[in-house]
């Protein structure tokens, strides 16, 4: 008996391991993209972190608040809560891969699109999120990581790599003025036709 239940084990654990293991998959976004899609672009100190029960009760939600020191697209005002899937209330935890991480303190710029009256979630999860990081000669803009989520590429439908880099500050504003102002101007050249 001890050794058909071995071999039963053995067997089990061959066939379990061959079976692929989930990850999060989402779309690869690029910087203009995710400037003209969401609903709001903000720079800010994240000044509250905290974990509750979503109001159903079955599942954790992470609150992050952001104080806004610059908006550059939208008016979202003072602050806003960026609101996430996951995290920690006592001893569970829920972990969702392909989400930015944050602390009390980062300063960081976000993609955000609106959820309900005053909630935001990050636009394309972690691809939403860049860190500012104040250290050496330039102020630069870390994009954050996706950790193991699977990235497609939205023409070809295959696995890619991010293409977010690393900028300077400055350069991701730029980018994400340039990015709105394209769209801003994009309905009045279709109506000048």
């Amino acid at each position: 008996m001890p050794i058909r239940h071995a071999v039963r084990t053995v067997v089990l654990a061959t066939l379990l391991g061959g079976l692929p293991v989930g990850a999060t998959t989402m779309l690869r976004a690029d910087l203009p993209q995710m400037a003209q899609t969401s609903d709001a672009v903000v720079q800010g100190v994240v000044r509250r972190v905290q974990s509750r029960w979503s109001g159903d009760k079955r599942r954790i939600v992470t609150d992050v608040e952001i104080q806004v020191t610059e908006a550059l697209k939208g008016q979202p005002g003072g602050t806003v809560v960026v609101t996430q899937p996951g995290g920690r209330v006592g001893d569970i935890g829920q972990v969702v891969g392909g989400l930015a991480s944050f602390s009390e303190g980062e300063e960081v710029v976000v993609f955000l699109e609106k959820r309900g009256a005053a909630a935001f979630q990050l636009a394309g999860m972690a691809q939403g999120k860049y860190q500012v990081q104040r250290t050496g000669p330039g102020t630069m803009a870390v994009p954050a990581s996706t950790g193991d989520a699977v990235l497609i590429d939205p023409k070809t439908r295959q696995e890619t790599a991010s293409n977010a880099k690393t900028v300077t500050l400055e350069e991701l504003k730029a980018s994400v003025r340039a990015a709105v102002q394209a769209q801003q101007a994009a309905p009045s050249k279709k109506g000048a036709k």
